[in-house]
């Protein structure tokens, strides 16, 4: 029809195409003589996000989404405590790769959850696959945490295949959490989804902020691990309260009304998808498979060498006896560094958003980001069994990389994700949500499964 607004929403836009105000006015002309009803009303008018209050609440739920994970990793001092009933880094089996196991079992079910989640999400209520993936991780939490208080002393190698079970049942129901508030960020304002990826990286800040705060504080390492689990939990209790309160906020109401309004005629080809069904994957992938796979290399490059390499590197003074070199190092130079360099490349694309979804630009600077791995290799890691070579013998080097990888992954990663679900039509911005969920994982796990190479070659 001539001047028809494509229904195809534009990146900047609020998500509420001009053929819906132009579908709701034709209806309004059909039926003038009933009362507007409340769908019609609903939509003519965009209210404020008062206070902030939904971004504040994605910016909440980013963090839980990867808050679990962080605190399984950065609380690396109590897991080599758990393992070796020493805080000595005393070599096994168990502590020299225990990095790299943790990040195996969280990554590899997080496809698997993925999968399931993109299946069910027209079958069953983001409620449901939230709120149940939520009280899972709670329910985890809280077993993880009482067992701090738990001599393990004889059973460490059960201990060790229970916290890896435990780490693989979090990582799955966070994936589903995660990739289900994703979905349904795609349905706002591009600064919502900006505000979610943001809050993940926040959660890594805060949790290696937690964990400096209970060494500097803690007299021993189960306290210190005691108040480190606690605070999980509680911010798991925070993330259920707050999406419980998202439906009653106008701003949220509108947005989700909106994105429920069937317009005839809208669908793009070979997109529509009856409510019950699973989305077709084939119009997603045809707009989004450079995004999708922008998004894997990154994660995957990142995963390769964080945290598995970077915990790793030691000061090359470490035996000068100063607290910086011996205690804090790596919790300050790895964990806390690369999280807030990874929050600034994730908050710079609320201002900042180039290239573009069709730029090539964007997968070379992506691609760019291999060179980090071998120049992080070369670093003071420790133990090195087989390469004894160390090219970058002054703590400067690993602060300048990991700082390198870690705002190049918040910027790169974020970029592809917020585009994703705007390129394609209204009725699969949550399905693509979780699709390009699907692809960071995949990322994740292939970057894993790499890591665990890495670290035996080194």
């Amino acid at each position: 029809m001539e001047g028809r607004v494509p229904a195809h929403p534009s990146l900047n836009s609020s998500y509420i195409p001009a053929t819906l105000n132009n579908y709701l006015s034709s209806v309004d002309e059909e039926s003038e003589d009933q009362s507007p009803s409340s769908a019609s009303l609903a939509v003519r008018y965009t209210p404020d996000d008062r206070y902030s209050l939904v971004y504040i609440i994605f910016f909440l739920m980013g963090i839980g989404s990867l808050l679990p994970w962080n605190f399984f990793v950065t609380a690396k001092s109590y897991w080599l405590y758990k393992m070796s009933n020493s805080t000595e880094e005393q070599r096994s089996g168990l502590s020299d790769y225990f990095e790299s196991y943790l990040t195996f079992a969280s990554t590899v079910p997080s496809v698997l959850c993925l999968i399931l989640n993109y299946v069910l999400v027209n079958r069953l209520s983001p409620n449901v696959r939230i709120l149940s993936s939520l009280f899972v991780i709670l329910l985890v939490f809280v077993g993880t945490t009482i067992l701090v208080k738990v001599d393990v002393s004889g059973c460490r190698e059960e201990f060790f295949a229970g916290t890896l079970a435990s780490v693989a049942v979090v990582s799955g129901a966070s994936n589903i959490f995660c990739g289900s508030v994703f979905g349904i960020s795609g349905h706002f304002p591009m600064r919502i989804s900006q505000a979610l990826i943001s809050g993940q990286a926040m959660g890594g800040t805060l949790s290696a902020v937690a964990s400096i705060a209970d060494i500097a504080l803690a007299k021993d390492v189960t306290e210190s691990a005691l108040g480190y689990f606690l605070t999980a939990d509680i911010f798991i209790l925070l993330c259920i309260f707050a999406y419980l309160l998202l439906p009653k906020l106008a701003f949220s109401r509108y947005y989700m009304m909106a994105a429920s309004i069937t317009i005839p005629g809208e669908s793009s080809a070979g997109g529509e998808t009856a409510p019950s069904q699973t989305p077709q994957l084939k119009p997603i992938l045809q707009k989004t498979w450079v995004l999708g796979m922008s998004v894997f290399y990154v994660f995957c490059v990142t995963i390769m060498v964080f945290p598995a390499l970077l915990s790793g590197i030691q000061s090359v003074d470490k035996d000068s006896g100063s607290p910086w070199t011996n205690t804090y190092f790596v919790p300050l130079a790895g964990f806390l560094l690369y999280n807030v360099a990874d929050f600034c490349g994730r908050q710079s694309t609320a201002w900042l958003q180039v290239p573009g979804p069709t730029s090539r630009l964007l997968p070379a600077l992506v691609v760019c980001r291999s060179v980090l791995v071998p120049l992080i290799i070369f670093c003071n890691y420790q133990p090195r069994d087989h390469l004894h070579i160390v090219l970058f013998t002054h703590d400067v080097y690993p602060i300048v990389f990991n700082s390198l990888l870690g705002f190049s992954n918040g910027y790169l990663g974020t970029l592809p994700m917020i585009y994703g679900p705007k390129v394609v039509p209204r009725e699969l911005a949550e399905a693509t949500g979780v699709v390009m969920s699907f692809f960071l994982a995949l990322g994740l796990t292939t970057g894993s499964a790499l890591s665990l190479v890495l670290v035996h070659i080194i």
